[in-house]
């Protein structure tokens, strides 16, 4: 297959026609040819060819052909041809979004700034466009889909369904809705490739990396729905404990228990804005609280062993390692905060009192001379973790953010896997170049998915 940035431009013939620049022509082995078919997403219009003396790469398309094919705009994009009778425009890539809080000029709410850094990047290689639940029509099999114009506004395109679907819907709740679910089968069976399915509860993490014994040595003890006499049996075994609900996220709704033998049990949590500490001088006392607190909302979580982390200040610290694949479809490191603990706080959430800084200078600080080797030995894992992951889930991941924590020996764990990270830690100033790379690769791997990173860009 050939592939080729290409100038798409417009012209007002009512006719099915398209044009090729001399040199394009002569590249796609047209000569002699009287029509091919202009594929664009799922879509396919036969139109006759003809050829104009002009340099470089470029390919003009009559009214009635944009019409019928629903070529969103002109400019550069991509063009591909397998030698056969198709000349495929694109790739058409879709971000599916949503927000509650929409408006005109920010349709897809908090999310559009996001959005648009994606759309801004691709424009230049690809018919990259946002788009809701709301925007699809299947039974025409189309999209009122939006793409960013040159001043920097939003306009409406009806386009095809798309060649690939950047998931990156906000919300767990409306995920496991009936209507999402047919919305995931639907893109599947049409063979478009979704990548990032959707969130992950913890203990789904645990149970995919359960028979994994490359993954299992960097996974903390963790028991989902415990009994209370496993939590003690656990507390007396490891002497503190995070107990987590299993769909959270933020270090909502997380308790630090922690066992002193000639003291008791102390339990830690947020409440209020405020860090809470309680000493209880028995465990079923301390049981009793967290029923009281939660009710039969204790099912939905999960133990996890504590880990003693690397400090500065005596506060821990841990890491968000922000995870792609890329066009090559292989699991890089895209950025990585280091989080330090606010004083008291059961986590390492910047909400919660925490700070983020770079991993260089955390390191620095807690293993010195050695920190370039621990940080190496830390990216090599998350590598590994992330390939595990991937091996043991049934759908397409692309993108992944690993909560690591590295203790005082230098050993590298992982506490939490999120299968749609938020992007908190390139707000950062040292970060923001990560922050770039990372909507870089996510440009890199929709091209791959699409099938448009073959051969040599011209």
């Amino acid at each position: 297959m050939s592939l080729t940035i290409c100038n798409v431009h417009f012209t007002g013939q009512p006719e099915r026609i398209v044009w090729f620049s001399s040199p394009l022509a002569k590249m796609l082995k047209l000569g002699g040819r009287k029509s091919v078919n202009v594929k664009l997403g799922k879509d396919t219009v036969p139109a006759r060819v003809k050829t104009v003396k002009r340099k470089g790469h470029h390919v003009y398309m009559s009214a009635g052909l944009r019409r019928s094919v629903r070529v969103p705009k002109s400019g550069n994009v991509y063009l591909a041809n397998d030698e056969g009778e198709d000349i495929q425009l694109g790739p058409l890539i879709g971000v599916l979004t949503d927000s509650n809080a929409r408006s005109s000029g920010a349709p897809f709410g908090e999310r559009t700034g996001f959005v648009k850094q994606l759309l801004y990047l691709g424009q230049k290689k690809a018919y990259f466009f946002a788009f809701t639940p709301r925007d699809i029509n299947w039974q025409q099999e189309t999209i009122h889909a939006w793409f960013i114009d040159g001043g920097g506004g939003w306009i409406r395109r009806i386009v095809p369904l798309p060649d690939v679907v950047y998931n990156r819907l906000p919300s767990r709740r409306a995920e496991t809705s009936t209507s999402i679910s047919t919305l995931r089968e639907r893109f599947i069976k049409k063979n478009i490739p979704f990548f990032n399915w959707s969130f992950f509860n913890k203990s789904d993490v645990y149970s995919l990396l359960d028979n994994d014994p490359e993954a299992l040595q960097h996974l903390p003890e963790s028991i989902n729905n415990p009994s209370s006499e496993k939590i003690k049996e656990l507390l007396e075994k490891h002497q503190f404990l995070y107990y987590k609900p299993t769909a959270g996220s933020l270090g909502n709704g997380i308790y630090r228990l922690t066992y002193h033998p000639r003291k008791g049990y102390f339990i830690r949590y947020r409440r209020s804005g405020g860090n809470v500490l309680l000493r209880f001088n028995n465990f079923n006392s301390l049981m009793k609280m967290l029923r009281a607190r939660h009710g039969s909302g204790l099912n939905l979580y999960v133990v996890q062993q504590g880990i003693r982390l690397v400090e500065i200040d005596n506060c821990p610290i841990d890491f968000r390692f922000h995870m792609h694949k890329d066009g090559r479809n292989e699991w890089v490191v895209a950025g990585i905060g280091a989080k330090k603990a606010g004083r008291g706080s059961v986590t390492t959430h910047i909400k919660n009192g925490g700070s983020l800084m770079t991993p260089e200078q955390a390191l620095n600080r807690t293993f010195g001379a050695k920190a370039d080797e621990v940080l190496k030995e830390a990216k090599e894992i998350a590598i590994k973790l992330s390939e595990a992951i991937e091996r043991n889930y049934t759908h397409t991941l692309g993108e992944l953010g690993l909560d690591i924590g590295i203790d005082r020996d230098g050993a590298v764990w992982m506490f939490e896997a999120n299968a749609k990270p938020g992007r908190s830690i390139f707000k950062h100033p040292a970060l923001k170049e990560q922050g770039k790379a990372s909507l870089q690769y996510i440009l890199d791997h929709c091209l791959y998915l699409s099938k448009f990173s073959k051969g040599d860009e011209s």
